[in-house]
């Protein structure tokens, strides 16, 4: 049996993408999976019913839009509702919105982008915390970051590039801090993951072709390159490993 058989997740983004797959390969392994979208209800319907057909673990869609915190709050009192304790957090949510240079950078876009991929990442974990220090065994908190967090992404992803670093950061930073409570916290950067609306929305053909030609693997990622690494750390209760990062790159950089 599966560690994570019978354990309670949460997904923020977990429609589809990277999100999907992670939500899929977790109840895959038997977990108890709400499934968090903002706009997506389709998306997790579908998951919904690919997972029911498989007969493992549960799918259970919550809406909200994370980026507010009245929403949030209420958000974590319908997460509490489903489950007395939360045994792993996954924060996918993000989102690169759109390509804009230092000198067409406006403070609004520039907060927006902040507010998407960070400040609600740290809305949510503040949120849940009571029900994951609840966890039996210690709980797991899996991040998602981005290899642009890394190497500082490509033209136009100045504020996106950002807010990824600050990812790396905040996750080691609540590693030490959620330590007493045997709270892991770890993140992965996926580089050029197609199949994604992410990629179809802001890179172009030659763009991931280019950067194909540069991955020593010389191919891009699928979203399910990514959620055997999140599973990985999810599953990982009562390990050893915290405060890390791992990249899913190809090769394309390594720390």
């Amino acid at each position: 049996m599966s560690k994570l058989a019978g354990k309670n997740v949460l997904v923020t983004g977990g429609a589809s993408g990277i999100g999907g797959a992670i939500s899929f390969a977790l109840a895959e392994q038997g977990a108890n999976v709400i499934v968090h979208y903002y706009s997506s209800k389709a998306a997790v319907e579908s998951l919904q019913a690919d997972i029911a057909e498989k007969g493992v673990g549960k799918i259970i869609p919550l809406q909200a839009d994370l980026t507010d915190e009245s929403s949030v709050k209420q958000f974590a009192e319908q997460v509490r509702d489903h489950f007395g304790q939360l045994d792993v957090l996954v924060n996918n949510t993000g989102d690169l919105v759109e390509r804009h240079s230092l000198e067409s950078v406006t403070n609004a876009f520039w907060e927006k982008v902040m507010s998407v991929n960070l400040t609600s990442m740290m809305m949510v974990t503040r949120s849940l915390l009571p029900l994951l220090k609840q966890a039996d065994s210690g709980a797991s908190i899996v991040n998602l970051s981005s290899l642009a967090g890394r190497k500082g992404g490509h033209a136009g992803s100045l504020a996106y590039s950002t807010s990824k670093g600050a990812v790396l950061t905040f996750s080691r930073s609540l590693a030490t801090e959620l330590a007493e409570h045997q709270i892991r916290v770890n993140s992965v950067t996926p580089g050029l993951i197609l199949g994604t609306r992410f990629h179809a929305t802001h890179t172009t053909d030659e763009s991931a072709n280019k950067t194909i030609s540069e991955i020593p693997l010389q191919r891009a990622g699928d979203p399910f390159d990514v959620a055997r690494a999140v599973v990985f750390f999810a599953s990982e209760f009562d390990g050893f490993i915290t405060g890390a990062t791992l990249d899913i790159n190809g090769g394309v950089y390594m720390a």
